[in-house]
């Protein structure tokens, strides 16, 4: 079960496409933090969707709030990833220990081994304001992104 709405957001730390750490606690204080888990580069919805926010990219990274992506594919894949569609935000690997972050935050198949569509606006105190969670093959709507970041 995901975490929901009010709970502290697990703090975690990962290597992002570039081999640097990000840990979630490094934005307290200072940044809302849009946390998006997805199932595998290169597939079709997981693709369009972080497109999306490429192409939407000042309204999810700004002076005030900071777009993370988490898959449980490796940094390598990531990295090449992220340069083949343009990708200039945090692509987060959970690849190891497998799935670590993405079952702390209860998005983690554990049949298929990945994470599912989960999403989660977390405050600069590091809690968890809004969240949902889709099945792997249901694209999420961004517009309900900025719907929750703008109630921040």
């Amino acid at each position: 079960m995901a975490i929901a709405v009010g709970d502290k957001a697990p703090d975690f730390e990962l290597r992002d496409q570039h081999g640097q750490t990000v840990r979630l606690s490094g934005f307290r204080g200072g940044k809302n933090v849009v946390l998006v888990f997805y199932p595998f580069s290169f597939t079709g919805v997981c693709t369009g969707e972080l497109s999306a926010l490429r192409d939407e990219l000042p309204a999810f990274q700004n002076e005030g709030i900071q777009l993370l992506a988490v898959s449980n594919d490796s940094m390598h894949t990531q990295r090449v990833f992220s340069e083949k569609e343009g990708l200039e935000y945090p692509l987060l690997s959970d690849f190891w220990p497998h799935g670590a972050v993405s079952t702390a935050y209860g998005v983690f198949d554990e049949e298929k081994g990945c994470a599912v569509r989960g999403t989660f606006v977390i405050d600069k105190e590091g809690v968890v304001r809004w969240t949902i969670v889709n099945g792997l093959p249901e694209a999420r709507d961004l517009n309900e992104y900025l719907k929750a970041l703008e109630a921040l």
